[in-house]
C-alpha cells in the first residue's frame, strides 16, 4: 500500500491503513476555509479570501497508535472537473458545506452528493446505491439573522436512508456544532473520535518526537492520551501520487486502468 506522506514524513513509519483524507466541498463563501480553520488552530477569521486549493497534514497519537490526516480545502469555483474527480477519488470522507441563507449552495452541495457517490462507484466497481462514503453535510451561517432559503424536510429528503450520512446546522463563527460534527464524521468512516478537535490536546511541531513509540517513555507524554500536531508547510501530493495511490485501493481486481479513466474522462 502507497503511504500518504512526503519523504520528509516518512520517518514516522505510519501504516497505510492509519492515512486518510478529508475533503471539504461546497460553493464559495459558504465557510469551507472556516471550518477547517476551526479543526486546525480552533480559530475563525471574519476576513474573506477565495480559496484555489489547501492541502494541510495533521498526526495523531491516539491511544499507543499514529495516524495522518490529510485536509484538502477546494475551491468553490473548480475550473477543472478531471482535478475535482482526483479529489474525491483520493478522499476516505467528506465534509459537504452550503449557506442556510443561500439555495443555489445547496442546490450544489445536492449535486457533488450524487457526484460523490458516482464517482466512487466507478472506483469500485459497485453500483452508487451500494458505496459507503463517510459524509457530513452542513449547513453553515446558522450564528445570524438571515433569510432560510432551504426548510428542514428538503435536507433531510438528501440525508433520508443513508446511514453514511449526517446532517448539522452548524456556526464556524461561533463554533456551534462544529465539533459535534466531526465526532460523528469520525465515528462512521471508523476512525478514532479523538481526532475531533475538542478530545485530543494539541502540542507543537517541536514534539514531533511523540509520534515514535519509544518516546511514551517521556514523563510529559502519557501512552493513554491522544494528541495531535498540525505539521507545518503541508505539500499536496502531485498528481502522479494521487493516480498511484487511486490504482493502489483500485487493485483488487486488476482494475486499475479503468479507474485511471475515471480521473481523466
Amino acid at each position: 500500500m502507497i503511504k500518504k506522506m512526503t519523504p520528509s514524513e516518512n520517518e514516522f513509519d505510519i501504516p497505510a491503513k492509519n492515512c486518510y483524507r478529508m475533503v471539504i466541498l461546497g460553493s464559495t463563501k459558504v465557510g469551507k476555509t472556516a471550518i477547517i480553520s476551526r479543526f486546525l488552530n480552533e480559530r475563525f477569521d471574519d476576513q474573506y479570501t477565495p480559496t484555489i486549493e489547501d492541502f494541510h497534514r495533521k498526526f495523531y497519537s491516539i491511544r499507543g497508535d499514529v495516524y495522518q490526516l490529510d485536509i484538502l480545502d477546494t475551491s468553490g469555483n473548480h475550473p477543472f472537473p478531471a482535478m475535482r474527480r482526483l479529489s474525491i477519488l483520493t478522499g476516505d470522507v467528506f465534509i459537504l458545506v452550503f449557506s442556510l441563507d443561500n439555495r443555489d449552495s445547496f442546490q450544489e452541495v445536492q449535486r457533488l452528493k450524487q457526484q460523490i457517490f458516482e464517482t466512487k462507484s466507478c472506483l469500485k466497481n459497485k453500483t452508487k446505491e451500494n458505496v459507503d462514503v463517510p459524509l457530513v453535510i452542513c449547513g453553515n451561517k446558522g450564528d445570524r439573522e438571515f433569510y432560510r432559503e432551504v426548510q428542514e424536510d428538503e435536507i433531510q429528503q438528501l440525508v433520508a436512508g443513508d446511514d453514511q450520512c449526517a446532517y448539522f446546522e452548524i456556526s464556524a463563527k461561533r463554533n456551534t456544532n462544529v465539533d459535534r460534527m466531526f465526532q460523528t464524521l469520525f465515528t462512521m468512516a471508523k476512525l478514532p473520535n479523538e481526532m475531533s478537535p475538542d478530545l485530543h490536546r494539541k502540542v507543537s511541531v517541536q514534539y514531533s518526537d511523540m509520534l515514535h513509540r519509544k518516546s511514551f517513555r517521556s514523563k510529559k507524554l502519557k501512552d493513554g492520551d491522544a494528541y495531535g500536531i498540525v505539521a507545518p508547510f503541508a505539500r499536496r501530493p502531485s498528481v502522479h501520487s494521487d493516480l498511484m495511490y487511486i490504482r493502489e485501493k483500485a487493485i483488487g481486481g486488476g482494475q486499475a486502468k479503468d479507474k485511471e479513466r475515471c480521473v481523466i474522462c
